[in-house]
């Protein structure tokens, strides 16, 4: 059991980037070092939750079944420049042996302790948890999920994406098309002609683009990029709004609310660029919660939205309004009243917008708004062709 635990605390130390101190012979993990396949840029190195679906098709592949002309399979003929990747960590050591395990479980939560009060730093880490190749038509890809998780702390509320070869390749290519200067040393892992989807490929695929996302979010013009945030979320905002439009708010919610968490990660609520975004998400989770009874959960997120929004007393006497303040403090006051919260600060400032001479009637409500707003990208390209 003492080994058991040693090994699953030495695993989470070297992942976090932290050493156990006591424990001799430790192998050095670098912060970051080259890829170890240079003609394919990527490592053999995984993470260890990574697993794989569709096993029947991986061993047809393994016979050399060449996929449909619209898969991943096609050949990337723009070739990649040989740029260095950051990787997250390196291999990890091999468990000692029993005999040598020498330390007790108190003395373990005692270096797990000290290990933390160095201050073991909070970074953003991606992970991929899962491969599965995906049949659609003469079409046959392997969609990746990762998992974007906050180190350094007991992380709630871990948020995800699903990406295939693709999306990846039109990131790359945007980002290289805008900010030609941060990626002239930044390398991709790039296609084959064949043996796209065994097991081995997959795999090594997965770990370089965990290296990857993990380099340029190292990179701090990269890391705030529209190109790269939008890369995350705004897939979640799109396929919201449709099931929002069709009515159907139970399944909205859950890609709000997978939106909301990955933007809070990146930063997005503090990014001039992505602020109309967030506040459509915030806005979309208002709706979403009231429509389905969530009051008390839909009046908070009333509250975050005004603050963004900035009812000050300067914005009203510049008459400097947000159109939507008006539907946003209507809507808390009535979600206020029918959870008992105390209103008479949103009734007042209604009342101070009525007497300056605005008009409070006659608006769009904040559902008209989500269903008509164009979600547009950074390049200004609408819909889901991102």
């Amino acid at each position: 059991m003492a080994s058991k635990l040693l090994d699953r605390l030495r695993r989470t130390l070297f992942k976090e980037g932290a050493t156990l101190p006591g424990l001799g012979g430790a192998e050095e993990f670098p912060e970051s070092s080259e890829l170890e396949d240079d003609t394919e840029c990527v490592s053999a190195r995984l993470s260890g939750t990574l697993s794989f679906e569709g096993e029947r098709t991986l061993d047809l592949e393994d016979t050399g079944e060449a996929s449909g002309p619209d898969s991943d399979s096609d050949y990337l003929a723009e070739s990649m420049e040989n740029g260095s990747c950051s990787t997250e960590g390196g291999p990890l050591a091999p468990p000692p042996p029993p005999a040598r395990v020498t330390l007790l479980t108190s003395q373990m939560r005692e270096s797990w302790r000290s290990s933390q009060s160095h201050s073991v730093p909070e970074k953003l880490l991606f992970e991929v948890t899962d491969a599965a190749v995906v049949l659609e038509g003469s079409s046959k890809y392997v969609l990746y999920t990762i998992h974007l998780i906050q180190s350094g702390r007991f992380d709630r509320d871990p948020a995800l994406i699903t990406r295939r070869y693709t999306d990846f390749e039109r990131l790359h290519a945007r980002l290289r098309r805008h900010h030609g200067d941060e990626m002239a040393g930044v390398c991709f892992p790039r296609k084959k002609l064949r043996r796209n989807f065994v097991a081995e490929t997959i795999a090594k695929r997965s770990r370089a683009f965990e290296q990857y996302l993990s380099h340029l979010h190292s990179l701090a013009e990269l890391r705030h990029a529209p190109i790269f945030l939008e890369f995350f979320y705004l897939g979640d905002l799109r396929a919201g709004q449709v099931l929002l439009r069709g009515g159907r708010c139970q399944e909205a919610l859950d890609f709000f609310l997978n939106a909301l968490r990955l933007q809070e990660k990146l930063g997005c609520q503090s990014q001039h660029q992505q602020r109309p975004h967030w506040l459509f998400t915030l806005l979309a989770l208002v709706v979403c919660f009231q429509d389905l009874e969530q009051l008390e959960q839909a009046q908070e997120h009333c509250d975050l939205a005004l603050q963004d929004l900035d009812p000050s007393q300067h914005a009203l006497q510049q008459r400097n309004l947000h159109p939507l303040l008006i539907p946003l403090l209507q809507a808390n006051v009535h979600l206020s009243w029918k959870i008992s919260k105390d209103k008479r600060r949103w009734e007042a400032l209604l009342l101070e917008i009525q007497d300056a001479g605005v008009e409070t009637g006659n608006l769009p409500s904040l559902k008209e708004y989500l269903v008509k707003e164009i979600l547009e990208d950074s390049e200004g390209v609408k819909g889901d062709s991102t």
